[in-house]
């Protein structure tokens, strides 16, 4: 079993309630990029914007046969901007660049700002 990882486009006020299965997760923010909610993909980061809040992500258990690992980036989640010992987990968001693009740009999500 792995997890699966899809953003939505909604925001934690949009949400009626609980999925029947998996979990929805908000409150991340994306560092050196941006998500973009047209494409639901990653995407370059706007000027002045270092942190911008990622929508709800819903989060479920999936085999790990069917995990389809094309176009992805694996985002490092940490607790902190502090990098190393404050890491979570690894997301795997949709990209269309190459994942060492966003790991050149030090691309990841944070749980606290």
């Amino acid at each position: 079993m792995c997890l699966q990882c899809d953003v939505t486009k909604k925001t934690k006020e949009d949400m009626g309630g609980p999925p029947r299965e998996g979990a929805y997760v908000h409150g991340l923010f994306m560092e050196g990029a941006r998500w973009d909610t047209q494409t639901g993909m990653i995407n370059e980061s706007r000027l002045k914007e270092l942190a911008p809040p990622m929508p709800v992500i819903f989060i479920k258990a999936i085999p790990v046969d069917r995990q389809d690992l094309r176009n992805v980036y694996e985002c490092p989640v940490y607790k902190t901007k502090q990098r190393g010992p404050t890491f979570v987990w690894t997301f795997n968001l949709r990209s269309k660049e190459k994942q060492a693009k966003w790991t050149l740009g030090g691309v990841a999500l944070l749980l606290q700002v």
